[in-house]
C-alpha cells in the first residue's frame, strides 16, 4: 500500500464484478473517504486513486487503506479513471471543472457529493466538454468530522442520496451512479437542482446556522455574564454538535445557496417572533399546544424514517 501516483499496480482481484475499474476520489475526506471504504468493502471498484493537492492527507489515506495509491498531478489522477468522484468545498468543485473536465476520457462519468447543487450543475455544463456524462449528486448523510480519518464504509446506510440531472444528462451515467449509490445502502431520489437547494436549505442549511447561532449567543453571554457556558449540560452539547462541523465547507454553502437558506432564515424568525410573542404575553395554552404540534410532527418524522 505505500505506493504513490496513479500508476499503482493493476486492479484488486474481485470477488464480484465491479461497477467501475477505477475510481479517483478528489477529496479523501469524510465523504469521499466513507464512499471509497464503502466502494471497496463490497467489491464496487477495482481500484481507488486518491487526487488532491493535500499531500498529508492523501499519504494518511493511503496508510489507512482508503485509496489504492495518491496522486497529486491532475491529470495522471484522472487518466484512467471510469468514475471521477469531486468530495471537495463545494466552493472549489466549481473551479475544478476547468481543470479536470478536459483531462478526463470521453467515456468518464463525473460526479460530486456537495450539498448545493443548483451552481454546480450550472458550472459543470458550462466547463466541461461533456456535460452529458456528468451527475451531479448529494449523500445525505455526514458527521462533524473531517479528513481521511473520519471516514466509515457505513455512513450511507439507510440514508438518501438525491441526484439532480438535467435534460443533457446521458441515461447510462445517471443509472450507473444510481446502482452505485444504492449498493452502499443508500436509498436514491432523483429531482432538479433547484429543488434540491431549497429543500436544503431548510433542513440541513438552516439547523447548522442555527445551531452555530446558539453556539455563539451563549458565548457572547458568557463574555458579558461570566460562568454560562459551564453550566451547559448534554442537551445544549446534543443540539449544538453541528457547530464543530469545519468552517470553510459551511462558508462555501452559505454563499452559494444564499437564495434559499435566506428563505429558511426568515421563516425561522418568523416562528421564533411566535414563541416570543407567547412568552411575552404569558400564554401558557398557546406554547403548549405548539410544544405539542412540535413533538408530535417529530415524533412523526421519525416514524416515517423507519
Amino acid at each position: 500500500m505505500n505506493r504513490s501516483g496513479a500508476d499503482c499496480g493493476p486492479p484488486r482481484k474481485q470477488v464480484a464484478e465491479p461497477l467501475f475499474e477505477t475510481m479517483t476520489v478528489v477529496g479523501v475526506g469524510l465523504i469521499g473517504g466513507s464512499l471509497a471504504r464503502a466502494a471497496r468493502e463490497r467489491g464496487l471498484v477495482s481500484k481507488i486513486v486518491g487526487l488532491g493537492r493535500g499531500e498529508k492527507n492523501l499519504r494518511k489515506a493511503l496508510d489507512l487503506g482508503v485509496i489504492d495509491c495518491m496522486e497529486t498531478d491532475w491529470a495522471k489522477g484522472v487518466r484512467d479513471a471510469e468514475l471521477v468522484v469531486l468530495a471537495t468545498p463545494v466552493e472549489s468543485i466549481v473551479e475544478l471543472f476547468a481543470k479536470i473536465g478536459p483531462l478526463c476520457g470521453e467515456e468518464t462519468i463525473l460526479t460530486d457529493v456537495g450539498s448545493v447543487k443548483g451552481p454546480i450543475v450550472e458550472a459543470a455544463e458550462r466547463a466541461l466538454p461533456s456535460p452529458g456524462r456528468f451527475v451531479g449528486g448529494h449523500p445525505v448523510a455526514g458527521t462533524e468530522h473531517s479528513g481521511a480519518e473520519a471516514g466509515f464504509a457505513s455512513l450511507f446506510m439507510e440514508r438518501t442520496t438525491i441526484l439532480t440531472p438535467t435534460e443533457r444528462t446521458d441515461p447510462e451515467p445517471l443509472e450507473r451512479l444510481r446502482a452505485l449509490w444504492e449498493a452502499v445502502g443508500s436509498r436514491v431520489v432523483v429531482m432538479g437542482a433547484e429543488r434540491h437547494d431549497r429543500i436544503m436549505g431548510f433542513v440541513s442549511h438552516l439547523p447548522h446556522i442555527v445551531a452555530y447561532t446558539l453556539v455563539h449567543t451563549i458565548y457572547t453571554e458568557d463574555e458579558r455574564e461570566g460562568e454560562v457556558a459551564k453550566f451547559s449540560a448534554g442537551g445544549f452539547l446534543d443540539f449544538t454538535r453541528i457547530a464543530s462541523s469545519h468552517p470553510e465547507m459551511w462558508r462555501d454553502i452559505c454563499l452559494m445557496n444564499r437564495g434559499a437558506l435566506l428563505e429558511a432564515v426568515e421563516a425561522f424568525a418568523r416562528t421564533l417572533d411566535g414563541f416570543k410573542a407567547m412568552i411575552s404575553a404569558g400564554d401558557g395554552k398557546g406554547l403548549e399546544e405548539h410544544f405539542d404540534r412540535c413533538r408530535r410532527t417529530r415524533a412523526a418524522l421519525l416514524e416515517g424514517k423507519k
